[in-house]
């Protein structure tokens, strides 16, 4: 056994050797310069010789600070994926469209490096940035705040489900950049902001009335089921909440942020993964047993559909105790016969009522905590297309009389005994 004396002089040794050999390193590079001045000052004895000293020792300062950059940029290229991610495209089907890698130059010069009166977006993860490309194209660049490896996997996880996809209503990745500590991801610009925004913020709900709702909640369902029946390997979101569905200046939806989507092979139900999502819109079961499904979705966007309906945010302490998440309020109300009265105010008139009461019938049945129990995806957009659909004489014709005989029934059979027990759930505040 080597006395603990010795390891320690060998420490020592070993840091004094380390320290030795920096200091010829910097002892070489000054002696460098020295030859450099030397034989400058042979050439030219006057003004223009220490001019030109100036000028050869400013164009090595130069060429080393570029040569620092590089490797940098190789450093983040590496550590953002940027020798996995080609492979991981490759081994895919093929992309639906492709996607460009831009340069950090470009892309600060887009944002006017980063300005924060560029901002449109802010969260956990970070802001988005409104850009302006060479070729005049507007964009938006999604810059995290800080990386590690987890957000290194979502970043590449993204870049791969959105090469996969070619839908009106989701949003398109234009590209990416890796040159930055923390990788950018470069969207298409969807300019009239997120549908939370125009559920929420009181200026821009007075221009969100029941017909723009209803078109929202139709497009974001047929998003949804396209990941789920018609992608070559089905996806699932993972993550579906207001938020994450931006509207442009026409109120068409476009589904946005997969961050952490899956791919589930069709041979597979389930996948097993560490819970991920947002407190509020997570499905019970896939938070019980860390299994995520398509119905783990339909769960979610069950509760964007109540937050159309209400106005009314996925968890909020405002409300009374035990019925601090939406889910719960929602269910209540229609157990209790008050579905009219949970509306958000402005939405309800008399052409519009069956509409109201069918959508909510449907956010019942995403809302059931056994995913077994809740519709496909597929079933919640086909569902909601045809109530978009209904002509307003129909609506105007049946409204009275199909009413009180609508609402009723499909109320108490949308709410089962699974319900009961989610009702009685309470959250501590």
């Amino acid at each position: 056994m080597i006395p603990k004396k010795t390891v320690a002089t060998r420490k020592i040794s070993f840091h004094v050797l380390s320290l030795i050999s920096v200091c010829i390193s910097i002892i070489n590079s000054c002696y460098s310069i020295l030859i450099i001045v030397s034989n400058t000052l042979h050439a030219s004895a006057s003004g223009a010789g220490f001019i030109a000293i100036l000028v050869r020792i400013d164009f090595l300062y130069l060429t080393y600070q570029k040569r620092k950059l590089t490797k940098l940029k190789e450093k983040f290229f590496k550590q953002n994926g940027g020798l996995i991610l080609p492979q991981q495209l490759s081994t895919k089907e093929e992309s639906s469209h492709t996607t460009k890698i831009f340069t950090t130059e470009q892309l600060k010069k887009a944002t006017n490096n980063y300005d924060d009166n560029l901002v449109v977006g802010r969260g956990g993860f970070g802001a988005v940035y409104k850009g302006l490309l060479e070729n005049d194209k507007v964009v938006a660049i999604k810059k995290s705040k800080t990386v590690n490896p987890t957000q290194v996997e979502q970043f590449i996880n993204e870049v791969i489900v959105l090469s996969q996809i070619n839908h009106r209503n989701v949003v398109k990745l234009l590209g990416y950049c890796l040159e930055t500590e923390v990788p950018l991801l470069v969207y298409e610009f969807v300019s009239n902001g997120t549908l939370f925004d125009f559920i929420h913020n009181e200026n821009k709900r007075n221009n969100f009335n029941w017909e723009n709702r209803l078109r929202v909640a139709a497009e974001a369902a047929g998003a949804l089921s396209y990941h789920h029946s018609a992608a070559s390997i089905p996806i699932v979101h993972g993550d579906v909440k207001s938020v994450n569905i931006l509207l442009d200046e026409d109120f068409t939806a476009k589904v946005s942020d997969f961050g952490t989507s899956r791919f589930i092979p069709r041979d597979q139900v389930a996948l097993a993964t560490m819970v991920q999502g947002t407190f509020g819109y997570l499905d019970p079961e896939y938070m019980q047993t860390s299994q995520l499904t398509e119905k783990s979705d339909v769960y979610s966007f069950g509760v964007v559909l109540a937050e159309l309906l209400t106005g009314q945010k996925a968890l909020s302490f405002e409300r009374p105790e035990g019925k601090e998440n939406l889910a719960i309020y929602f269910l209540s109300c229609l157990k209790e016969n008050r579905l009219f009265e949970a509306l958000q105010v402005g939405i309800l008139n008399e052409d519009n009522k069956q509409q109201i009461v069918e959508v909510a019938d449907v956010t019942a049945k995403c809302l059931r905590l056994k995913g077994e129990e809740r519709p496909y995806m597929k079933e919640v957009a086909v569902k909601l297309e045809g109530i978009r659909e209904m002509s307003q004489q129909q609506w105007v014709n049946n409204a009275d009389n199909n009413f009180e005989e609508t609402q009723s029934p499909k109320r108490h059979d949308s709410i089962t005994n699974d319900e009961e027990v989610l009702l009685s759930l309470s959250y501590e505040r």
